[in-house]
């Protein structure tokens, strides 16, 4: 198994094909009444492709802390994360070792050369699931870590915020009426078409991501 961390991205794996996944049906039938457009342009993938799930639904787990002062932060947590479940199906389940997507109340670990913590990040880590001899399809996960000084609607805004980019929204919005905008407002918008836009264009560019290696296709 190779493990690698969003802030680094690995070389292009030539034995894995570039291509689309078919859009899930809720994404496929989603119609913008407002026309709002959309900021694909802002989105910069890392060199395999676009960080979309190709399973579904996605499974997520939810830290349940105990610490004092934490009583209400795993409900603000789930009702921010089902927020993004009519766009792409979600399960939340209690076997962390199982999730795709893990979302922890603890502040973000620091990064090799920057020693400013932030209140709330996103990491991927890629790997290699073995499916035969010689044969791997590419596969990732998320850890999303949620600093225990944030409370009641920045913790909302911030899980919104982050598991947008763990479902793919790799990069930011620059209006402040879109959950992926880059900085934290004062009254946090919810979900906006722009950003469903934006989350379905994603989910139609090609990817390395969920594919099988050429190699192992290849006849004997």
């Amino acid at each position: 198994m190779i493990v690698v961390y969003g802030w680094r991205s690995p070389a292009v794996d030539l034995s894995i094909p570039f291509h689309p996944h078919p859009l899930p049906p809720s994404l496929e039938q989603w119609q913008d009444p407002t026309d709002s457009g959309d900021y694909f342009d802002q989105i910069a993938p890392p060199r395999f492709g676009h960080l979309v799930w190709s399973s579904f639904p996605v499974r997520v787990y939810i830290e349940s802390p105990t610490d004092p002062g934490a009583e209400n932060w795993r409900d603000l947590v789930l009702d921010a994360v089902m927020d993004w479940n009519p766009y792409l199906p979600i399960e939340v389940i209690e076997d962390s070792d199982r999730a795709e997507i893990q979302i922890f109340r603890r502040r973000p670990p620091l990064q090799p050369g920057n020693l400013r913590a932030s209140s709330a990040e996103a990491r991927y880590q890629l790997f290699k699931a073995i499916t035969g001899k010689d044969s791997y399809i590419l596969g990732h996960r998320f850890t999303i870590w949620l600093s225990p000084t944030q409370s009641g609607k920045y913790i909302t805004a911030a899980t919104r915020h982050e598991f947008g980019h763990a479902l793919g929204i790799w990069g930011h919005s620059p209006m402040e009426t879109d959950v992926m905008y880059y900085s934290q407002v004062r009254e946090p918008p919810p979900i906006s078409p722009r950003d469903v836009n934006t989350l379905r264009r994603i989910y139609e560019q090609p990817t390395q991501l969920g594919w099988l290696n050429v190699r192992a296709q290849e006849p004997e």
